[in-house]
């Protein structure tokens, strides 16, 4: 069963970006549903070069905070939990430069999601202390690079 969530309207482009095509209602761990929207946006890129890839990112991170910022004024809710924009950034983040494979998908998305759930230093200090449309973006992108790092260095031992 879907949520109902004061003030959100999936009618809105701006929610609907911002709550993941609609990830973001799910009753339970949006969070990772949101993630799995992630996926077959990084199998579109993972084609491309990567200052195309990392142009995508940089405009998706700066459209991010907007949006964040926005529909969080509008549930009047800081950091909604239904909004999933910032873990789609955060699992591209993730992936940059990532060896091919499902293996490294599936790596990725694990690694991605227990760095956004437990939020370890500095996670969770900016997750706690910046507002608005940046604060719900940072963390995520924090979690993403530090899950990039581990990824990488994954790689680097496996391979």
């Amino acid at each position: 069963m879907i949520k109902r969530i004061p003030g959100l309207n999936l009618a809105n482009p701006i929610h609907l970006l911002a709550f993941g095509f609609g990830a973001g209602v799910m009753p339970k761990a949006p969070g990772t549903w949101g993630t799995l929207v992630a996926v077959p946006i990084f199998l579109l890129l993972q084609d491309v070069s990567l200052p195309v890839y990392l142009g995508v990112l940089s405009g998706m991170t700066a459209l991010g905070i907007w949006l964040c910022g926005v529909t969080a004024r509008d549930l009047e809710v800081h950091d909604h939990p239904g909004i999933v924009w910032d873990e789609i950034v955060g699992y591209l983040i993730t992936m940059i430069v990532a060896p091919g494979g499902w293996l490294w998908v599936a790596t990725g998305f694990v690694l991605f999601r227990l760095f956004d759930i437990f939020k370890p230093w500095p996670i969770r200090v900016v997750d706690k202390g910046v507002a608005g449309g940046i604060g719900i973006m940072l963390d995520d992108v924090l979690a993403g690079l530090m899950a990039l790092c581990s990824l990488q260095l994954l790689a680097y031992l496996i391979g």
